[in-house]
């Protein structure tokens, strides 16, 4: 790994990855115990739209999808605040017009033609330090939010009725929350692509959940996995010539079934000393 650190695409997707990490990890922890996985899905394929337009106006694709994807988070926080259980047909319809609306605009954009599957399964060895300086800033942005309102996020994850009673803007804090999980997606499309996105940014929560007993703990133990899936994905990438994306989300998939495993064995001895 340390050879392939000489060639600056290899630095950039390495720094790329980290701040990607960072935002998954806590973002993805919010998702995860928010239980909106599918609305987070719903927006990964929306930004797609944004990438689109972006092409056909000529602006930075990532700033494109930034910007339309904190819309459609707006429309689905409004659809789904009320009856989260019951928005999967507006949201599933606003994944397709997202997915849809993007591939005719690049359909349309004169004199260029745009490498979808870079889009859709991602382009990590391929992300400029255009992009790393936008990534930059929605990390900021993203930690700096989350530790001014960490107290509200862990109210409303765990017991939003106790939330509202005391006083705190629920459905302002829903809607802000839906709005980073857009920023922190398009972030993720670059690294992995719009198809595996839901797989990096609920992965690592998933497993840091089962070892932590707080929402704090939970993120930072995330972001960590998130780095370490990322730098395992890049190097066996390189050393295997496989694609990058893939590879990073196949690490991730691995240590999910092993913590499974671990899990299940776990419950099994407790069962057996319980006998």
């Amino acid at each position: 790994m340390c050879e392939a650190l000489q060639f600056e695409f290899m630095r950039n997707a390495l720094l790329a990855g980290i701040l990607v990490s960072i935002s998954c990890g806590i973002i993805g922890s919010l998702v995860v115990v928010n239980r909106i996985v599918f609305i987070s899905g719903g927006l990964a394929h929306a930004a797609y739209g944004g990438i689109g337009l972006a092409f056909f106006t000529g602006t930075p694709p990532i700033l494109g999808a930034a910007l339309f994807s904190v819309a459609f988070s707006m429309i689905m926080a409004a659809v789904s605040f009320k009856n989260r259980h019951r928005a999967d047909t507006i949201i599933g319809v606003i994944w397709a017009v997202g997915m849809a609306l993007g591939i005719i605009l690049i359909d349309i954009t004169p004199g260029y033609n745009v490498d979808l599957m870079s889009y859709l399964f991602g382009s990590i060895l391929a992300v400029p330090k255009s992009d790393i300086w936008y990534m930059i800033p929605l990390d900021i942005i993203i930690v700096s939010s989350v530790v001014i309102l960490y107290k509200e996020f862990l109210a409303m994850s765990y017991d939003e009725e106790f939330t509202f009673i005391a006083g705190i803007p629920v459905r302002l804090l829903y809607f802000f929350l839906l709005g980073m999980t857009a920023l922190c997606v398009v972030m993720v499309i670059r690294v992995v692509g719009l198809i595996l996105v839901i797989a990096l940014l609920t992965i690592p929560p998933y497993i840091a959940e089962k070892y932590t007993r707080s929402l704090g703990r939970m993120m930072a133990l995330a972001c960590l996995l998130g780095i370490l899936f990322t730098v395992l994905g890049l190097w066996l990438s390189y050393s295997y010539n496989l694609t990058s994306g893939a590879t990073i989300v196949m690490v991730a998939a691995v240590a999910f079934f092993i913590s499974q495993s671990f899990e299940i064995t776990k419950k099994r001895n407790k069962i057996k000393v319980r006998k």
